[in-house]
C-alpha cells in the first residue's frame, strides 16, 4: 500500500500576515543602520554583498505586489507543500533580478518603506484565497503568504551570519511558519514513518522509508532547534558539519539525513 499524502498543515492567515510584516520590519530596522562599508560586506551566498543581501529582502513582497497586479489565475498550479523543492535550481535567475533591482537603488531605506507600505495595503485587502501567479506556478494568496515567511527568516540568518553584530530578531510565528513548512517538505521529499524529526517548540514530523514507529521511543530520532533546521534544510549548514558541531541530536541505524538535504534550493 503507498504511503498516506502529506495532509497540508494549516497556518493562521491573520497571524502570518503579522508575522511576514514583523519580520519584514525587524530587518529593515536593521539595514537603515548599516554603514556603507557594512552593505558592501560579503555575504555567504556567493558572490552577494549585503546590500545585495538587503534588497532581496524586499523582493519578498515585491514579487506578492507584481503577482497581485494583474488579473487573478484562472487555476492553481502550486500546492504550498511543492513550493520548496520546487525553488531548486532557480538560484541564478534569482540573483540576476536581485543585481539588476540593487543597481536600480538609490536609496535602500525609501524601497523598504515603500514595500512595507504597500505590504500592509496588499494583506489588508487580500483574500486568502485570492490566487496569485508565482515564479513556480499560481497558488493562493495564504499559500504565498507561508512562503515570504520563510524566504525572510532564511535571509534574516543570512544577515545575521554576514553581520552578527546585528542580531536581527527572529518574530515567533515567522520562525515557527519556517520551520514547519521546511519540516513537512522534508516528509514529502523523503516519505515513509521509520525516522522521527523533532525541532522544538515547532514540529515533529515522521518521515523516510522503512517500519512505521507507532508507539514508545521511537528507534531513530533527530532532534534539532529552528535555526539550525533552517540551515539544514535551505544548504546553508551539511549534515555532518552540524553533528561534529553537537547541533543535531540523532540516534538510530537510520538517523542519517544526509541523502535527502537540503529539501529548498
Amino acid at each position: 500500500m503507498p504511503p498516506a499524502k502529506k495532509r497540508t498543515r494549516r497556518y493562521d492567515p491573520a497571524k502570518t500576515r503579522a508575522a511576514v510584516l514583523a519580520q519584514f520590519a525587524h530587518v529593515r530596522d536593521a539595514v537603515r543602520s548599516l554603514t556603507p562599508e557594512q552593505l558592501a560586506r560579503p555575504t555567504r551566498l556567493g558572490d552577494w554583498t549585503v546590500r545585495e543581501l538587503a534588497v532581496h529582502h524586499t523582493m519578498a513582497l515585491g514579487a506578492l505586489e507584481r503577482g497581485l497586479a494583474g488579473p487573478a489565475p484562472l487555476k492553481q498550479e502550486l500546492a504550498l507543500l511543492d513550493w520548496p523543492s520546487a525553488t531548486r535550481g532557480a538560484a541564478a535567475q534569482v540573483a540576476d533580478g536581485t543585481r539588476e533591482l540593487t543597481a536600480s537603488v538609490a536609496d535602500l531605506d525609501a524601497l523598504f518603506e515603500e514595500r512595507a507600505v504597500r505590504a500592509a495595503e496588499l494583506f489588508a485587502s487580500t483574500e486568502d484565497g485570492r490566487l496569485v501567479p508565482t515564479r513556480f506556478g499560481a497558488m493562493s494568496f495564504g499559500d504565498a503568504l507561508v512562503t515570504r515567511a520563510v524566504e525572510l527568516v532564511v535571509h534574516t540568518d543570512d544577515l545575521n551570519d554576514a553581520l552578527p553584530q546585528l542580531g536581527v530578531p527572529y518574530d515567533r510565528q515567522a520562525l515557527a511558519a519556517c520551520t514547519r513548512l521546511l519540516a513537512d517538505a522534508l516528509a514529502v521529499k523523503a516519505p515513509g514513518g521509520s525516522v522521527e524529526v523533532r525541532i522544538p517548540p515547532y514540529a515533529v514530523v515522521q518521515c523516510v522509508a522503512g517500519p512505521k514507529h507507532t508507539r514508545g521511543t521511537p528507534p531513530n530520532v533527530v532532534e534539532t532547534d529552528p535555526l539550525t533546521w533552517v540551515r539544514l534544510a535551505t544548504g546553508r549548514i551539511g549534515w555532518a558539519e552540524a553533528l561534529d558541531a553537537a547541533k543535531v541530536a540523532a540516534s538510530g541505524e537510520r538517523a542519517d539525513l544526509t541523502a535527502v538535504l537540503p529539501v529548498m534550493g
